[in-house]
């Protein structure tokens, strides 16, 4: 049986296993203390297919739509891995100690927060990714935010704020190509278009990072006696120079010749492993190990060992899993027609192009929420309202702008979602007991959600929000794409899309 065959759910029995399964996730994470959603998901996952039996479906239709789903989301997965090897390998090489020393010999307390968020979104722009940012820059600035004594939070908002950024606007990031590819407009005017929410937040979130640097936190109370001890380690262990910075400077520039980042990252993991070998005086054996299990080092102070004591692929098989499992519930979600009801509910709702711009924002956290997934959060919202921008004669540019701030920038910012764990494991946030506290790095990644509240603003006052042109109406028709028509009350009508050359 097909997803087209079976009955789609009403909204209550399509909200059933959402609400129990967050329910039971925060049941975990919050009464107990424990943040490790991986067994709530996987409930989730069974009380998903149980509605879809409910209306149906076999074990093998649910289990066909899972997979399909994962498979959708394995480059992701792919670039997990290859992180967790830089990772190793460029603390290793002394790449990720080099950029420590010298950020805590040149950067100062008060303007560290803003200085990492934009050193992270240049990054992630050259490199196309920002799971790829926030595991070696990133992991270098929190290295230096706790050597400056920054809440570990503050550092993370920071990064994560410029390294999602980064990532949204890079033409060679996999999310910025597949926002344009599912509402049917090209990368470059995606990208152009965004502008208008990208610069206003990130201008924002730096002007609020440089307030805090200087008004908020105590940086009277930095122990300088620390900072050199900090400094006089590396250099003990490392050899310390600007050569060091090697393996990054190639890896930006295969980044910058239109490589694929999944190669470049790589070849990022081979010249720092040889690197490690000619700089460091590391064996073959250990350049293998440090790739698998990440690196290790006892220099008795323990902000150096807890911050490169990590990589590895090892290391992601954490997070790795809990993608999976989110990525399965997502898919369970999806086949049984549960997430269509939700995103129909969602979308019917919205009478105006200014609540259809909010609606789409809303149903791609949504999706990034239940599913756990920034790919189906874009692709998803983006499939499913381009006929009715295009019946209200809008631009789908402001989908594709909509679904990427709803989808990329909020992934980040939902600790279950793969963007979430990501940054949890890869900054050594340690979410569980008493360091719940390091989860105020979501409110505090100012640029991901000014963003979609910037972009629906303007939905509602009129502003950088397109109608379609006679070139994109004349590309519709070519194309022969749907076109929601509308009832007298304003609503797209499901059962009435048509085509635009009919």
């Amino acid at each position: 049986m097909t997803d087209e065959q079976h009955v789609t759910p009403r909204l209550s029995l399509a909200l059933t296993p959402v609400i129990l399964t967050l329910i039971i996730l925060g049941t975990q994470i919050f009464y107990f203390g424990v943040f490790e959603p991986h067994i709530p998901l996987a409930i989730g996952v069974a009380l998903a297919s149980l509605v879809g039996i409910y209306l149906g479906l076999t074990w093998e239709d649910i289990r066909a739509g899972i997979f399909k789903v994962i498979h959708v989301a394995l480059p992701a997965v792919s670039v997990l891995i290859v992180v967790g090897m830089i990772i190793g390998t460029w603390i290793a090489s002394g790449t990720v100690p080099t950029i420590i020393y010298y950020g805590l010999k040149t950067l100062s307390p008060e303007i560290f927060l803003p200085a990492a968020m934009v050193i992270c979104a240049v990054v992630a722009v050259s490199l196309g990714t920002s799971w790829g940012s926030v595991g070696t820059v990133g992991l270098a600035l929190m290295g230096i935010g706790g050597g400056f004594e920054i809440p570990m939070y503050w550092t993370a908002g920071a990064v994560v704020s410029g390294a999602f950024f980064g990532d949204k606007v890079s033409p060679l990031s996999d999310t910025t190509n597949l926002a344009p590819a599912v509402t049917g407009t090209d990368v470059f005017s995606h990208i152009k278009n965004m502008m208008a929410t990208t610069i206003p937040a990130m201008v924002i979130a730096f002007l609020i990072y440089l307030g805090v640097g200087f008004f908020v936190i105590d940086t009277q109370s930095v122990s300088f006696e620390k900072i050199e001890g900090i400094t006089t380690t590396l250099e003990n262990n490392f050899d310390i120079s600007l050569w060091a910075l090697l393996p990054a400077l190639v890896v930006m520039g295969l980044a910058l010749r239109k490589l694929p980042p999944l190669p470049s990252l790589f070849v990022g993991v081979v010249v720092g492993g040889a690197f490690a070998m000619i700089a460091q005086g590391q064996s073959l054996q250990a350049v293998f190990d440090y790739a698998n299990n990440g690196y290790s080092i006892e220099t008795n102070i323990t902000e150096i060992d807890s911050l490169l004591n990590r990589g590895g692929i090892q290391s992601m098989m954490w997070t790795i899993s809990l993608v999976f499992i989110a990525l399965a519930f997502g898919g369970a979600l999806e086949t049984t027609g549960c997430l269509k009801s939700i995103i129909n509910s969602i979308k019917s709702k919205a009478k105006s192009f200014a609540g259809t711009q909010a609606a789409a924002v809303g149903t791609a956290f949504s999706t990034n929420l239940v599913a756990g997934d920034p790919y189906l959060s874009v692709a998803l919202p983006g499939r499913m309202y381009s006929p009715v921008y295009r019946g209200m004669g809008y631009s789908t540019l402001n989908l594709s702008r909509a679904v990427e701030e709803g989808g990329t920038l909020m992934s980040p910012l939902i600790p279950w979602n793969a963007g979430g764990a990501f940054v949890i494991s890869a900054l050594g946030l340690g979410i569980s007991g008493d360091n719940l506290e390091n989860l105020l790095y979501i409110p505090l990644a100012f640029a991901c959600w000014t963003a979609p509240l910037i972009g629906i603003f303007y939905a509602y006052v009129g502003w950088f929000s397109p109608k379609a042109t006679d070139e994109e109406r004349k590309e519709w028709e070519s194309s022969n794409a749907d076109i929601a028509k509308f009832n007298e009350h304003g609503k797209p009508v499901e059962e009435q899309v048509e085509k635009m050359n009919t």
